[in-house]
Parts: C-alpha cells; sequence; structure tokens
C-alpha cells in the first residue's frame, strides 16, 4: 500500500515536496521547542549537504571518463550527451523525507540530546557547505554543466485555425 502510493506521488514533485516542507517545518519547531538534539539536526545537515552533492553531479563523473576518452561534450561539434544525475530528484527527494522523519524519532529518545555548543555546530556546517559547495561548482565550470534545465527550450504545437479565425495570410 505503501509503494502505491509512493509510485503515485511520482509525477506530483511540487506536491512532495510541499510534504518535505512541512516535515521539515515540524522538526525544525520540534527541535526549537524542546531547545536540544542539536547534534542530531548537524547530523541531518551533513546527510542532506551529502545527497545534494550526488543530486549536483553527474553520473558519469567527467575527471574519470576523461581518461577514458569518453566524456561530456565540451564543443559544439562534440555528441550532445544529456545530464543524468547521479541521485535523481525522485530519490533525493524519498532519502531527505526519511532523513528527516528518523530526525523527528530521533528527538523522542534522550539519549540523542548529547550537550554541545550549537554555534560552533552550526559555523562548522556552514563552512563545510560553502567549501563543498565552491568545489562543486568549480567541477561544473571546468566540465560546462548545469544540473538544471532553466533554460531548456520547450516546444509547443502549432496554433490552430481555429483561433486564428480559420483564414490564412497566404
Amino acid at each position: 500500500m505503501f509503494q502505491y502510493y509512493l509510485d503515485r506521488s511520482t509525477p506530483l514533485p511540487v506536491h512532495r515536496w510541499l510534504g518535505t516542507a512541512v516535515v521539515a517545518l515540524i522538526y525544525a519547531l520540534r527541535v526549537y521547542f524542546v531547545q536540544g538534539f542539536y547534534i542530531v539536526s548537524y547530523g541531518l545537515g551533513i546527510y542532506i549537504l551529502n545527497l545534494l552533492i550526488g543530486f549536483l553531479s553527474p553520473k558519469i563523473d567527467p575527471e574519470l571518463e576523461a581518461l577514458d576518452g569518453a566524456s561530456l561534450p565540451m564543443k559544439g561539434s562534440d555528441e550532445f550527451k544529456p545530464f543524468i544525475r547521479r541521485l535523481p530528484e525522485f530519490k533525493f527527494w524519498y532519502a531527505i523525507t526519511k532523513a528527516f522523519l528518523v530526525a523527528f524519532i530521533m528527538t523522542f529518545f534522550s539519549i540523542f540530546d548529547v550537550p554541545v555548543f550549537w554555534p560552533i555546530l552550526l559555523c562548522y556546517w556552514i563552512v563545510l557547505f560553502a567549501l563543498t559547495m565552491k568545489r562543486q561548482i568549480m567541477h561544473m565550470i571546468k566540465y560546462k554543466y548545469i544540473p538544471f534545465d532553466l533554460g531548456k527550450q520547450r516546444y509547443t504545437g502549432k496554433k490552430s485555425r481555429a483561433r486564428s479565425g480559420g483564414v490564412s495570410k497566404d
């Protein structure tokens, strides 16, 4: 039954991500009101950062492919190869949602409430995030790939004659 609803959610990415945002908000509120479980949040942040790197990386690493001679196209005459993610969007969403749910459940067990000075963890995570993203962006620039389809051209069908009044201006 769970797999049935999971399969039905596949074509609805906006709804899935909104649901994950609600789960993340509930987790954040739980941590805020309990005033603890900062080490769980830090671990969750590191895990999400790891997932993000997989989501932004190509399935076939151009650095390794360059050794074999087959790499991403670098000039216009090269063969087009579509960007395929190492971690597809659905698996990325599913893993993040499960991570937030597991972290939420962990907040009900005091054994996971390790006393730490959370501002240091936050600063360390921000530095780690910045350095990791810098390395990922430099990799994207070096091998000229963009993991998003923001500028992707979309094709639409021709306008019907009924809309243009049925008369062509030939």
